[in-house]
């Protein structure tokens, strides 16, 4: 029945279950009372729908950026928040978000669209990104003191973390959260947005699938990373010219 109902809606059967926290299936055990899918009964706790919409986002975006959600493919609300075990109506939200990010499109009267990204335009948004980050990121190295730098380390570590797991969602977070931390150190808040909205829209899969999510390329693109803050600490402003185009040549985050 399942199938049948996911043809009709468009949404590829054979699409990956993917979950929010066990907090989204306490809404979905709460509301109906009762056991499901063999698991146990999860007590009832009420949740602001912008707290299940979060997590529904924290799922959709992990699951874009790890290549689950197909480029191309249609997906409904109603069937993912099925999945999801909640309604059609945060997940609508959630994805309207999306839309607006540029990571879907809306499909009237079926769903969303997987946006199909390019490898051309992943170059665009690279040399966008460039163009915006490396004359601020070379300005804080001549003004920003060295004891500035040593507090992002943690950052940086989170992404060589995330690498050495190959946890490609993970990973997209702690690099955008890596390179907010730098940039804020300009106290620019647009700049830090812009770039931001630009960061994530670079980290949606090609259409070819996600292929910079291979550990070799995350293990690499974070070692980019931790030279980066170790020649900012020591304000080597060559080294950290020499780093900072390189990172941004190789489209990498």
């Amino acid at each position: 029945m399942e199938q049948a109902r996911a043809r009709g809606t468009g949404v590829p059967a054979e699409m990956p279950r993917v979950r929010v926290p066990e907090q989204a299936d306490g809404v979905r055990a709460g509301a109906r009372g009762e056991h499901t899918h063999g698991e146990p009964a999860v007590p009832r706790t009420p949740l602001r729908r912008t707290s299940v919409r979060g997590q529904i986002l924290d799922a959709l975006r992990a699951a874009l950026v790890g290549g689950e959600l197909t480029p191309g493919e249609v997906y409904s609300a109603p069937v993912l928040g099925e999945r999801f075990g909640v309604s059609a109506t945060p997940v609508r939200e959630a994805m309207q978000q999306l839309a607006t990010e540029g990571a879907v499109e809306v499909v009237p009267n079926r769903g969303f669209r997987v946006t199909e990204r390019s490898a051309h335009e992943l170059r665009e948004l690279a040399e966008v990104r460039a163009l915006i980050e490396v004359p601020v990121m070379l300005r804080l190295a001549r003004t920003v003191p060295a004891a500035r730098w040593a507090e992002l380390r943690p950052f940086a570590e989170a992404t060589a973390l995330a690498a050495a797991g190959g946890d490609l969602a993970r990973y997209a977070e702690a690099d955008r959260a890596f390179h907010g931390a730098v940039l804020s150190l300009s106290g620019n808040r647009q700049l830090v947005q812009v770039a931001d909205d630009l960061h994530r829209r670079s980290q949606w899969p090609l259409v070819s699938g996600p292929v910079s999510g291979r550990r070799a390329d995350l293990v690499a693109d974070a070692a980019e990373h931790m030279a980066l803050l170790e020649a900012l600490i020591a304000q080597d402003l060559g080294v950290v010219s020499s780093l900072v185009g390189e990172h941004f040549a190789g489209a990498g985050g």
